[in-house]
């Protein structure tokens, strides 16, 4: 058995999670009440209760999730279960980074609370969307955004096989996605997202984001964590200031990262945080070989993962 350990990114968010995980272990009320020591911000309060306006701004889901996903990879390690490689959909990389030790609980948790705010702070103002569109290959949703001229839209997230998010602005993304449906997208769905993300529009983000990370410290090395930005391993060569200020404002190639997990035989790939969706993704892309899909979000799927590795050792 292989292990691969996917994070989830903005959108996975739902008012209460996290909240079993926390009155079951001791190990997950120590890392909510360890991120709360860190950033001041009572982030237990705002997963469990929200309200969900409050949950659902940049700056605290991103933390939200984070500490959920923090919180499940503490109750593994007791357990000895640790990833061969890893992958985060966005916001969701930050997260494998402070499990490979490329940054320490604090700084990366810190980091994760600035980021939060720099998006939340120097988005541009404006009517953005973003959406997911399923059922198109990629260079025909390439070709769909550039023939859109009045307005500005581009593909944002490469999720998986037949599975692409368009970014930009309201009417043009609603356009392309029209556009999409007319030439055979099984379905276009809107994202719950605040902003033009991963793409150029976050410029500003992105700058100011590099100021945050040139004053940190990381443990460059050749590391099990896949890139967004290529969908290659980090290595101790990358630059990882310039990797992390460009993530915002470039697509994320998620399809790539699972096709370099699958490729260095990763047979059981394991979600961690809130949602399903990473699940969904590994499964479009159906692969040649069989492989095991896990999700863990809850006390019950904890325990079923926790089992069914032991088994398999």
């Amino acid at each position: 058995m292989k292990i691969g350990f996917l994070f989830p990114g903005q959108g996975s968010q739902t008012l209460g999670m996290g909240k079993d995980l926390y009155e079951k272990y001791d190990k997950v009320k120590q890392v909510y009440d360890k991120v709360n020591q860190i950033t001041g911000i009572n982030i237990k309060e705002i997963s469990f209760n929200g309200p969900e306006e409050k949950l659902n701004k940049t700056q605290n889901t991103q933390l939200a999730i984070l500490t959920e996903s923090l919180a499940i990879l503490e109750v593994l390690k007791i357990k000895n279960i640790k990833s061969d490689m890893s992958a985060g959909l966005s916001l969701g990389e930050y997260t494998a980074l402070i499990d490979d030790n490329i940054f320490d609980f604090e700084t990366g948790v810190n980091l994760v609370k600035q980021r939060g705010l720099i998006m939340q702070e120097f988005t541009p103002k404006g009517n953005w969307k973003m959406a997911a569109i399923l059922g198109l290959n990629e260079n025909k949703v390439e070709d769909i955004c550039k023939g859109i001229k009045d307005g500005y839209v581009i593909p944002a997230n490469y999720n998986t096989k037949g599975q692409v998010v368009i970014s930009g602005e309201e009417e043009a993304v609603l356009k392309a996605g029209e556009l999409a449906k007319e030439n055979g997208a099984k379905k276009v769905s809107i994202l719950n997202t605040a902003g033009p993300f991963h793409t150029e529009k976050l410029r500003e983000c992105s700058k100011k984001l590099k100021k945050e990370l040139e004053n940190i410290k990381s443990n460059t090395k050749n590391s099990k964590v896949v890139k967004n930005i290529n969908g290659k391993l980090y290595t101790q060569n990358d630059d990882i200031v310039q990797i992390l200020s460009e993530h915002i404002c470039n697509p994320v190639k998620f399809t790539s990262c699972l096709q370099t997990m699958y490729d260095n035989g990763i047979d059981t790939f394991i979600e961690i945080g809130p949602g399903k969706t990473l699940s969904s993704f590994v499964k479009r892309m159906k692969f040649e070989k069989p492989i095991k899909i896990m999700n863990i979000n809850n006390v019950e799927n904890l325990e079923e993962v926790i089992k069914e590795v032991k088994t398999n050792e």
